[in-house]
């Protein structure tokens, strides 16, 4: 098949995207990398009558480090955060996460702000963004706001940005020295979308025990998901195996994984709990204890 017809803008600057999308309200639709909405398109399941291409906006695609955080505009590419070594240096589970999504093809062109505007439970980037903390950055045409990633996923999916709102740029603070990273995902075949998965960043304190816990999950749900419960059983323990594969476990009080049969949702889950043990090893053996 191919799409329906569509009017078709480029604009040069955020003003004038802004403009388009104020002009044509809920008709349009903003295009990044196009690796979701192209083919939705192409399949007539998307059919907006005006395209607003970003791709000419100047200022979107820079990976910006600070302090204490670090700076992804939303249209930089998701190879090229796999290959910055900025990122890898300070946010290494972001690395880890990115190498899992598509074929290099498809990282090539896909961005960092369409895949967490789409905000789909099973991708990558969602899940990483809550385990990270990340602040991200709307703008309109009557200025901007920076929402917590915990508040920008909806509950039955997508993003809570509106009709008039463009994603500009993705903070990411910098967790804590020495913490560690793990990442673990599933799925039916090899670089398709992922049944399960788990985002984890994890901090020891000064006698080895948890001190920092981020926990997030992907396929645990019609959004991607960050679980305090598991957090909370983490922090001020240790980090043995005993004490992972137990908080592990907890992950079924707070999600509730979807699927086409009650088996498919059981099983959903039992990936959830392994690839989350897995992961949570992986970042308490990364993890080094933190001195002043």
């Amino acid at each position: 098949m191919k799409a329906a017809p569509f009017a078709y803008h480029a604009p040069r600057s955020l003003a004038e995207a802004h403009d388009l999308l104020a002009r044509h309200g809920p008709d349009a639709a903003v295009i990044a990398g196009g690796q979701s909405l192209v083919p939705l398109m192409a399949l007539r399941l998307a059919r907006p009558a005006v395209l607003v291409d970003l791709n000419r906006v100047a200022g979107l695609a820079e990976i910006t480090d600070g302090p204490r955080e670090v700076t992804v505009g939303a249209l930089v590419r998701q190879r090229a955060v796999e290959r910055s070594p900025s990122i890898a240096a300070r946010l290494p589970l972001l690395t880890a996460a990115v190498g899992h999504i598509g074929h290099p093809q498809v990282r090539a062109r896909g961005t960092v702000g369409g895949s967490l505007v789409v905000g789909h439970a099973a991708a990558e980037l969602p899940a990483v963004a809550l385990a990270l903390d990340a602040r991200l950055v709307l703008t309109r045409a009557g200025g901007e706001r920076e929402v917590p990633a915990g508040d920008f996923f909806a509950p039955e999916g997508g993003s809570i940005a509106g009709p008039d709102e463009v994603l500009t740029r993705i903070r990411f603070p910098v967790p804590p020295a020495g913490a560690g990273h793990g990442f673990h995902e599933t799925g039916r075949r090899a670089r398709d979308f992922a049944l399960a998965g788990a985002a984890v960043v994890l901090g020891r304190d000064g006698a080895g025990g948890c001190a920092y816990a981020r926990v997030a999950v992907l396929g645990g749900g019609p959004a991607p998901r960050r679980l305090p419960g598991v957090e909370a059983a983490l922090r001020g323990g240790a980090l043995d195996d005993a004490a992972l594969a137990d908080a592990a476990a907890g992950l079924v009080d707070e999600v509730a994984p979807v699927g086409d049969v009650a088996a498919d949702a059981a099983h959903r889950r039992e990936a959830l709990v392994t690839l989350l043990r897995r992961a949570l090893t992986d970042a308490a053996r990364r993890a080094a204890p933190h001195t002043h």
